[in-house]
């Protein structure tokens, strides 16, 4: 099996009212599972990684005992957490290592998960749900 992961967080003032957003796709391109998460007061760095965590976090829910045999690739715009996520980067903010460690914790259940960067042209959907949530909680 093969998902696709499009991740997406934002920050309103960096720091502000934050949200993240996540779209969970299968190999025939049918979304299984949406993220659309207000975060509170945070930074836009927090929230890319928590619409990570989310959309990990369904994707296992929906998978179950299957995640072993899974292969996820995550896109994202975001090409600090991309590299960081790649061990290219060091996770230097103190805020971010816990969510990567949770990050680190939920990829290990699976076959494989990589991580591309991609273009925000290519991540509007989960900008779009990222946004959303800004929208509900400001």
């Amino acid at each position: 099996m093969q998902f696709t992961i499009f991740a997406d967080g934002g920050a309103r003032g960096n720091p502000g009212p934050a949200g993240a957003g996540a779209i969970v796709r299968d190999e025939k391109g049918m979304i299984i599972a949406e993220v659309s998460e207000f975060l509170g007061h945070t930074t836009n760095n927090v929230a890319e990684y928590t619409g990570i965590l989310r959309a990990l976090e369904k994707l296992l829910e929906y998978i179950g005992d299957q995640a072993s045999e899974t292969e996820v690739v995550v896109k994202m715009d975001s090409m600090l957490v991309v590299k960081q996520m790649k061990g290219e980067y060091r996770i230097k903010h103190p805020n971010l290592t816990p969510l990567a460690a949770r990050v680190q914790e939920l990829i290990r259940q699976f076959k494989s998960v990589s991580f591309a960067h991609v273009y925000r042209e290519q991540n509007k959907e989960a900008d779009a749900l990222a946004n959303a949530a800004m929208d509900r909680g400001s």
